[in-house]
């Protein structure tokens, strides 16, 4: 089987939101994205005033569901240039008060949070991807230690941002997922992402493009077989794909196709309903 192209990206992410204003203080004071276009009901975020990285869509009513109740978003992950950039925003998230838990996972140094409806959100900086380790199955050697939370906020020093710097992408969306096998059989045999991790010990897989790390997280701790999120709930709707060319756009809408499942299909797009998370996928170009 092909693999998906090696320039695979993840592109943006939608959320649904109770309170616009509220998620907006949040989004912009706190985790430093700029708005660049607004509606009443929903806004577009960037980090470099160009690229879209987030849209806000505000259902009053909406749902705030407990944690790992549902398939759906763990969390999306922002990606930071570099440690230094990490440690600014890490200032600027302990300025504000903001709850923090860390990881050190050898590929990268993450910090985790919740925005205000309780979606997750990791930001993290990679290593040097020449200081990455497989293991004998082809798995990335991934730890999970204490952030050395001190040498981080020394990279930063005293220089201080209100904003994410240029150079931020979504790195990576990590989702929960039903069954594990059905996800490896939708996101390997399907869309042709590579297995990357296969952490069977921690319920979890590990998929991506070109040998990055992971641009998709997949796990079973909200349950196996556990329900997808309803659409009255707050969350993920759907995630993007950028693939490099129309070429590639074609190729895999038609693995997904003869795979049996239906797609929305455009002229630059196509979406399809992953259907061990419940979440729409929308690769672009």
């Amino acid at each position: 089987m092909t693999s998906i192209h090696e320039d695979t990206n993840i592109g943006y992410v939608k959320l649904t939101i109770r309170s616009l204003e509220r998620s907006l203080q949040f989004y912009c004071n706190v985790i430093g994205f700029q708005v660049l276009q607004k509606t009443d009901r929903q806004a577009e975020l960037t980090a470099d005033g160009k690229r879209v990285l987030l849209i806000l869509e505000e259902n009053p009513s909406a749902v705030v569901l407990p944690e790992r109740s549902v398939t759906g978003l763990y969390h999306f992950a922002i990606l930071l240039p570099n440690p230094k950039e990490l440690g600014i925003a890490l200032a600027r998230l302990i300025e504000h008060g903001i709850a923090i838990g860390h990881g050190d996972h050898a590929v990268s140094e993450a910090l985790y949070l919740s925005d205000p409806d309780g979606n997750g959100i990791e930001m993290y900086a990679d290593r040097p991807r020449s200081t990455w380790q497989r293991d004998q199955e082809g798995n990335y050697v991934m730890t999970t230690t204490a952030v050395d939370i001190e040498g981080l906020m020394e990279k930063a020093g005293d220089e201080r941002k209100t904003a994410l710097p240029n150079g931020t992408i979504i790195g990576h969306i990590h989702l929960h997922v039903s069954d594990l096998n059905e996800a490896k059989a939708f996101y390997t045999d399907v869309l042709g992402f590579d297995i990357v991790g296969d952490y069977a010990g921690m319920s979890a897989l590990f998929v991506s493009a070109g040998g990055y790390h992971h641009h998709i997280g997949l796990n079973i701790w909200a349950g196996r077989n556990a329900p997808p999120k309803p659409t009255n709930a707050s969350g993920l709707d759907y995630y993007t794909v950028v693939l490099p060319h129309r070429e590639e756009l074609d190729r895999v809408a038609d693995r997904v196709k003869h795979a049996g499942y239906s797609i929305e299909k455009t002229e630059n797009s196509f979406r399809v309903k992953d259907p061990v998370s419940g979440v729409h996928i929308l690769f672009v170009i």
